[in-house]
């Protein structure tokens, strides 16, 4: 299953920030089964908790995902080394003073660097309503069956069909603030296995199977929902409660 780690930084982080949740329950959903460490951070690098401490004393207010790919880099300020670096991570968590790009070392260590906005032309956020993502999302799935049933996904990845049937159950509830908008929480459930589906679909089948054509006609008919599903993930990660 795809991780996004951004994500869940970007929820986390912003609960905290408001006072939502603890300090010490956003460090433990963010660092509970991995080894965290910033680099890029003045003063700060080194241990998780010490940069996640300092976020406040920056000025900081609100995180949010942001999942830029070749091409679609909207929501992104123009920082060439945070282009480079979020492009590589497909994801990046991004505030007003900071954005901090997350990397995998092994199975149980992230590695986040932050990269400084001072001077970048501030970036109005590409943020849709959870209802319109979630609809943009149902159509694009409806649109992609026929192409994902025609790949033949099931003889080159047995786990696609389990991905597949269980689109039509509740997701396990994903690591969020407990007060986290509950439509939010169910479509981040689906867009997350749809990612894993999307992610399957475009790797080349074993064997070099897959010929050329066939590669460029997939991609042109899977992308329209890899942007639903990306639209989808970042809705859901960036919702916040609304205020009583």
């Amino acid at each position: 299953m795809p991780d996004f780690p951004a994500g869940r930084f970007a929820a986390w982080v912003t609960a905290w920030l408001a006072g939502r949740v603890s300090y010490d329950a956003a460090l433990d959903a963010l660092t509970a089964d991995t080894a965290a460490s910033v680099v890029g951070l003045s003063d700060c690098d080194g241990p998780f908790g010490s940069a996640l401490s300092a976020l406040r004393g920056l000025g900081e207010s609100r995180f949010r995902l942001v999942l830029p790919v070749p091409g679609d880099v909207a929501g992104l300020p123009a920082v060439p080394q945070l282009t480079g670096l979020a492009l590589a991570a497909g994801q990046v968590a991004l505030g007003d003073r900071l954005a901090l790009v997350p990397e995998r070392v092994g199975a149980e260590a992230v590695t986040w660097t932050a990269v400084p906005l001072d001077g970048a032309r501030s970036v109005p956020p590409v943020e849709g309503s959870l209802q319109s993502a979630a609809g943009a999302l149902d159509l694009a799935v409806r649109d992609a069956a026929r192409t994902l049933a025609g790949l033949d996904l099931a003889r080159w990845h047995p786990e696609v069909p389990a991905l597949l049937a269980g689109l039509a159950g509740p997701a396990p509830r994903p690591c969020l603030p407990p007060d986290h908008d509950p439509l939010a929480v169910q479509i981040l459930g689906r867009a997350e296995r749809l990612a894993a589906i999307v992610e399957l679909a475009t790797a080349d089948a074993p064997g070099a199977a897959v010929t050329s054509a066939q590669m460029a006609e997939r991609d042109r008919a899977l992308r329209p929902l890899a942007t639903a599903v990306r639209e989808a993930l970042a809705a859901a990660y960036n919702a916040v409660p609304r205020s009583p």
